[in-house]
């Protein structure tokens, strides 16, 4: 055997590419990041506001004789929950998507800490595959978090009840929290393609917060183009169009249909930028 044969047999004992960089190790790391305990903070303490303002304010509603679901805000925890997803799904949960996803590459490319972890040897794939799975899971984690936060201040505040429905009607306490579980859901799996974008620019960028706002950035793009109803069908295609289609769970009939043409829009697009992430870090020449 020559000397080269045997150096690779020497590097190649024991090693195996489906333990490096464990999820459990990536999880950590990003838990004990600012950014990660920041964002937390503020959707534990999202709840809290508007638990004050509504008291400052002295409850919802107004002179707008137009009524919706932030009138009902103060029936119950249940109706207090909804309305802190209803306040927060348009943007502020757009914002945690972004940034686990789109500063989970980027940022080890920015501290110059990508090209040694990969010389470890991690494996691109595994690598991706690690960052992305920690990143889709903190990003479930803050929409799990805020209205679990809200339903607690919410009972606390207004007692435990149905969930009042703005047109009349309501469910029972355990009915609107099995449709509060449905709405997390479904408001994930509509955000998969914020962070699917989010992804692909870290993985095509060294700047975090190029990447955290190109997909912000695009969101807002696309919620705006919503509103422009001239597209008319065109507009199915974004995956703005059906972000509020979780409505349909707080209803007293769940109604499937627009939820099921939202989240298919929206993991067609996810699947086809992974797809194009993996891909394209596959073939980077990284030096960072």
């Amino acid at each position: 055997m020559s000397g080269t044969q045997t150096d690779r047999a020497e590097v190649a004992h024991g090693y195996r590419a489906g333990r490096t960089l464990p999820i459990r190790v990536e999880l950590v790391r990003q838990l004990k990041r600012r950014r990660t305990l920041v964002m937390g903070g503020i959707l534990f303490a999202l709840p809290f506001v508007l638990l004050i303002a509504f008291q400052v304010g002295g409850g919802p509603g107004g002179d707008n004789d137009r009524v919706n679901l932030m009138d009902t805000a103060t029936l119950s925890g249940a109706n207090f929950a909804a309305v802190n997803l209803f306040a927060s799904a348009g943007f502020l949960l757009v914002v945690p998507v972004a940034l686990f996803c789109g500063d989970t590459v980027a940022s080890e490319a920015s501290w110059s800490s990508l090209r040694y972890l990969l010389a470890a040897p991690v494996p691109r794939a595994r690598l991706l595959w690690s960052k992305l799975v920690v990143g889709l899971g903190l990003s479930l984690a803050a929409m799990v978090l805020l209205p679990l936060v809200a339903l607690a201040v919410g009972t606390a505040a207004y007692g435990w009840g149905p969930l009042e429905m703005p047109t009349g009607g309501s469910l029972p306490a355990g009915t609107a929290a099995q449709r509060l579980v449905i709405t997390v859901a479904y408001i994930f799996v509509s955000q998969l393609v914020t962070a699917a974008l989010a992804f692909w620019l870290s993985t095509r960028t060294d700047a975090p917060l190029g990447a955290v706002g190109g997909a912000v950035g695009l969101t807002i793009v696309g919620n705006v183009l919503d509103q422009v109803t001239a597209l008319g069908d065109w507009r199915d295609f974004l995956p703005s169009h059906w972000q509020y289609a979780w409505l349909d769970a707080v209803r007293p009939r769940l109604q499937w249909s627009d939820m099921i043409q939202g989240a298919s829009v929206s993991v067609t697009y996810a699947l086809v930028l992974f797809a194009l992430a993996f891909r394209g870090f596959a073939r980077k020449d990284v030096v960072s």
